[in-house]
This record gives structure tokens, sequence and C-alpha cells, in this order.
């Protein structure tokens, strides 16, 4: 079966919903599938994050959302790939291989200084991905963060 990535908008928001939704659930969020489209919806309604999602046999097995943040010391955007998912049943396919392409491309084609990505520690499948797919683990660098909601 043929794989298609494509960058997602408004039309795509009801496929995406259910993958968005397991996402957040595997990072032991409550499930709120109602949300999860309003969230998406938003996103992309305000250009406010650019999504690629992948199908496979007309349905959607994976996403990943980039959110712009900027270089002050490079004074060049960058993209911080904030999620990606593949429905468990396309794991192992190269679907989360084509999406971070789609990712990579998109940061070239907007003249972006570098990609960044979070994981959890404990994430080992992903980080094996990442690196297997170029992506370098920051040695340099802490992750800070203030909490200012639940």
């Amino acid at each position: 079966m043929q794989l298609i990535v494509k960058r997602a908008n408004q039309a795509d928001v009801v496929a995406i919903t259910p993958l968005f939704n397991a996402y957040r659930m595997f990072y032991k969020q409550r499930s709120n599938l109602k949300a999860a489209a309003a969230f998406l919806r938003s996103r992309l309604e305000n250009n406010e994050s650019v999504v690629f999602v992948a199908y496979q046999g007309g349905n959607a097995v994976g996403f990943t959302q980039l959110y712009p943040i900027f270089s002050s010391v490079g004074m060049q955007r960058t993209w911080l790939l904030n999620d990606l998912f593949v429905a468990d049943s396309a794991r192992g396919k190269g679907v989360a291989t084509a999406l971070l392409d789609a990712a990579k491309q998109h940061g070239g084609t907007t003249d972006s200084r570098w990609l960044m990505l979070q994981t959890a520690v404990g994430n080992t499948v992903a980080q094996k991905l990442y690196e297997r797919n170029g992506w370098e683990r920051d040695n340099d660098y802490y992750v800070y963060n203030y909490r200012l909601s639940q």
C-alpha cells in the first residue's frame, strides 16, 4: 500500500484527531476527542503550527506537528517538532521516517536554522528512530521548565 505524506489542512482534522488523542494518552493524558479536534483546528486555523499527516490506504496512520520558534543567535527561524505519532498497526513500516523527512524538507524550504525535538528519557524506541534518521542528541544544554498551569 502506498504511503502518502501531506501537509494537513482543516479537512484532515477529523482523520488526525484519533491519532492526536492516542498520542496524548501515550503521555498519560485523558482521552478527549472533542478537545483534541478543537486544539488541532485552532492551531491550523491560526497558522500556529504545521502538521504533516501520513495516509496509507486512505487511512491516517501517523502525524507530526511542528511549531515555529526563532534563534536569536542565528537570527533565523527554527522549528520545534513537538509531536510525532504512528498508529500501532503502521509501526515499523517507514511511516515515522517519512514524517521526519517531511519535517526536514519543510525546515529546508522555510530557510530554517535547525529542527529541534524533545522526547522522554525512557522513550528509547523513539530515540533510536531519531538517531537512525540523523538527529543528534544535545549533550551541551539542559532543558528547564516552569509550570504555569496544570
